[in-house]
């Protein structure tokens, strides 16, 4: 690859980090909740947290821990985005 494709190829790349809520943990995996019933597997060796913590997730990886307030104010724009 070219670096005008490669750079092209870069500035179509997006990467999303999105909220979700502790539900399960085991070691440094936890199962996470995106809302919706949606559940998936995340690491969570980069952080500290609970059962019901909300995390950041990216890549598959919790990179921070967010206060309730905050997950539930984050998570109530992606709703309102996605329902557009």
């Amino acid at each position: 690859m070219n670096a005008e494709a490669s750079e092209y190829r870069c500035h179509l790349t997006v990467c999303l980090a999105i909220p979700a809520r502790i539900v399960e943990k085991n070691g440094d995996h936890a199962k996470v909740d995106f809302g919706d019933g949606v559940t998936r597997e995340a690491n969570i060796s980069l952080v500290d947290v609970a059962i019901g913590d909300y995390v950041i997730v990216h890549a598959g990886f919790a990179i921070e821990v967010l206060d309730h307030k905050e997950a539930k104010e984050t998570l109530k724009l992606w709703e309102e985005l996605l329902s557009v």
